[in-house]
């Protein structure tokens, strides 16, 4: 769908409020169309006016079955080889989220599809196990997830996180966590037991303590209230805690780092981390869309200090710069946050999880199941 801010017409500035209302309570604006897509549909006026307002848009979920779970890359930016991520797309509906474009690659748009068409994967666990009763399986720690948040309303029904963190649990294989929701709490019984053996942590994406910023742009998420309260019973129950100011939007959350760091230590989390805001592909005519419509006044400032981060433009995708950007401002943040970590005493520990422990179930634990797995 076209910005709104090329609508010329009266009708179509109606016909955008409509699709406003029915996309009430998630965060993107719209449903724009995928890179990949030849059509698009744009707004078009027939003369009536609908009797009744659009239902709010359901989330949809839609089966999917891979071969395989686990997933690896060799990305020399990010601390980890290998990923699992039993949902894509995600009902959290952030603005921002990086993961949107994927879902071009099916056909459905970044925008409100991402957020509405859910797709799961049941057999994750199945599968994990199988991979990793692999005789040439080698351990290392798996990041749960690389993309969408595994704590997203749907797991509180479907429990395939719970399900892949017990397996997880009983070959002994460490795994760092990462979510925005207090759900992760439930699962407190598995991973308590996990971390007093040096196999788990756990990083809350802590994006800002303005409730009304965090509501328009994180419209699903657990309020930043409920986000330090999660730290601080993770942390009692001997779970390391990251807190990742993750995204920081220029002129927007960017302001609040010190205090969203304070904050997190004093709940306890012992380690953070940041990453700028990120505008790849479709995230960029989508933010923009967002952040005129919710920030008119702040929307220009945003945007000029985002791009002299990346030279001009929305965003580059090279190693390293993909994340932090580089220009004196980009500079100016990465200091405020060395030196407060610095001042609070975080991230003296390297958060490094232990692989030593790994075994494979042996016949015994298993029974007849493992003549079932690929010994490959």
């Amino acid at each position: 769908m076209p910005p709104r801010t090329n609508w010329k017409t009266r009708s179509q500035e109606a016909d955008w409020a409509r699709e406003r209302d029915q996309a009430r309570g998630r965060g993107a604006l719209s449903n724009a169309t995928g890179r990949f897509e030849s059509q698009y549909a744009e707004p078009f006026d027939d003369g009536w006016e609908p009797d009744e307002k659009p239902e709010t848009l359901k989330t949809e979920t839609i089966l999917e079955k891979p071969k395989t779970i686990i997933t690896y890359n060799a990305s020399p930016d990010i601390s980890f080889d290998r990923t699992i991520n039993p949902y894509k797309g995600c009902e959290h509906g952030c603005i921002y989220c990086y993961a949107r474009p994927n879902h071009a690659y099916r056909g459905l748009s970044p925008g409100l599809d991402f957020e509405t068409k859910i797709f799961v994967k049941p057999s994750a666990p199945a599968l994990l196990r199988r991979e990793l009763s692999k005789k040439s399986y080698k351990p290392g720690r798996i990041m749960l997830a690389g993309d969408t948040d595994i704590y997203q309303p749907l797991e509180k029904e479907l429990r395939i996180t719970r399900d892949i963190l017990e397996v997880l649990a009983e070959f002994d294989h460490p795994a760092a966590l990462i979510t925005k929701s207090a759900l992760v709490l439930r699962d407190l019984d598995i991973l308590a037991p996990m971390a007093a053996k040096g196999l788990v942590s756990v990083a809350v994406s802590f994006t800002t303590l303005d409730r009304k910023l965090a509501r328009t742009m994180e419209p699903r998420c657990a309020a930043p209230h409920r986000r330090l309260e999660t730290m601080r019973e993770l942390s009692n129950a001997g779970i390391p805690v990251t807190a990742m100011t993750a995204p920081l939007i220029p002129a927007l959350n960017e302001p609040e780092l010190e205090n969203l760091l304070a904050a997190a230590h004093e709940h306890g989390a012992t380690r953070a981390g940041y990453v700028m805001l990120r505008l790849p592909l479709e995230i960029a005519g989508l933010f923009t869309e967002w952040l005129e419509t919710h920030y008119p006044r702040r929307a220009r400032r945003v945007m000029s200090l985002l791009r002299s981060m990346h030279k001009g433009e929305d965003y580059r995708s090279e190693w390293k710069v993909r994340q932090r950007g580089e220009s004196p401002y980009a500079q100016l943040v990465s200091a405020r946050f060395r030196n407060t970590i610095r001042r609070l005493g975080m991230n003296k520990a390297d958060g490094s999880l232990r692989t030593d422990l790994f075994r494979a179930p042996t016949l015994k634990d298993a029974g007849s199941q493992m003549g079932l797995f690929d010994e490959s």
